[in-house]
């Protein structure tokens, strides 16, 4: 039985083609996509509904899960866990961390948790989700975290004020807002990918220190930047919506000639499934570009910050000794 691979913001531009490839090519796995709406009339809920039933030997399920609220992502952990130990689904083999927020045309919105929303969407929520699966993997498997260049000041052409760790990790949870709400948006994003990328660092380390937990690998990947995703005409101003309609589309293959990293959400989705299920990778931890062995920035690499980051977000997540493996 090849187990488990729980992929969230499965119903995001990356995620549809992303449950294609793993219908079509991984079709011995079980597959848990995650979606924050699960109804019928999320259109593209619908759509990897539609993949699915067209793989009529599939395993799959879709469980609504709520990043915005932590009582929902334990609430899915708990039913995932017990899923497993009552013999529903195989053991995990994967956990592809996806699921995204930004929003460029606003300022910090807090959840019903007290956090910044793209900070606990794009790092604490799946932090909290990876920590309480660890003890429902098989012998070994895989996690990828979603990072991006942004997580680099200075890679990414969108940034106007660099991304960084701050001193006072309040300004994390509760970033101060001015009159840029795209530039503080997009730092907002940038800075949550640079947290996620530090914290995988991090989950690597103490993932080798636990001798039943050691074979399990995290790689923080960056996709690749698509011209084609939802993501730039979701929470984005008008201006960036017409770049990418006038734009980055129509001379999407003349920029991924001069940059392979510019491409479309179909590629960038099977790198991710192979990364993440494709035994030329098993063991691999890091970061990658595309497929290929990368480093991520300095400050992601700083130990100090990655041990901050760490012990934060076991309180931030509300991971105790009693609901995680590590």
């Amino acid at each position: 039985m090849a187990g488990t691979i729980v992929f969230t913001g499965a119903n995001s531009s990356l995620g549809i083609p992303a449950v294609e490839c793993i219908l079509r090519k991984y079709s011995g796995y079980t597959a848990i996509f995650t979606v924050r709406d699960a109804s019928e009339s999320d259109v593209n809920t619908n759509k990897i509904r539609k993949i699915i039933s067209s793989h009529r030997n599939a395993k799959s399920f879709i469980h609504e899960l709520d990043l915005f609220s932590l009582s929902s992502v334990h609430a899915v952990a708990d039913e995932i866990v017990t899923g497993i130990k009552n013999g529903k689904y195989p053991p995990l083999a994967a956990i592809v961390c996806n699921a995204y927020y930004w929003d460029l045309v606003g300022n910090s919105e807090t959840t019903p948790d007290g956090f910044d929303k793209t900070l606990q969407v794009n790092h604490i929520s799946q932090a909290a989700l990876v920590l309480r699966l660890l003890g429902s993997f098989g012998d070994a498997g895989r996690i990828i975290t979603i990072s991006s260049d942004s997580h680099w000041p200075g890679k990414n052409g969108m940034e106007v004020y660099p991304p960084s760790i701050p001193d006072d990790l309040n300004l994390l949870l509760k970033p101060t807002t001015d009159e840029d709400k795209y530039g503080r948006g997009y730092q907002r994003y940038a800075t949550s990918k640079l947290v996620f990328t530090t914290w995988t660092h991090a989950l690597n380390r103490h993932l080798l220190k636990n001798p039943d937990l050691a074979k399990i690998s995290a790689i923080a990947m960056n996709p690749g930047n698509m011209v084609d995703s939802r993501a730039l005409r979701r929470n984005t101003p008008i201006s960036l919506q017409r770049k990418q309609t006038f734009l980055f589309k129509p001379l999407q293959p003349l920029l991924n000639l001069m940059d392979s990293t510019l491409r479309t959400t179909a590629p960038a989705a099977v790198d991710v499934v192979d990364l993440a299920l494709n035994h030329t990778y098993a063991g691999q931890r890091g970061f990658y570009t595309l497929l290929r062995k990368d480093e991520s920035s300095p400050e992601s690499m700083d130990e100090t910050k990655q041990e901050l980051i760490w012990h934060n977000t076991l309180e931030w997540a509300r991971i105790t000794p009693g609901n995680t493996a590590l």
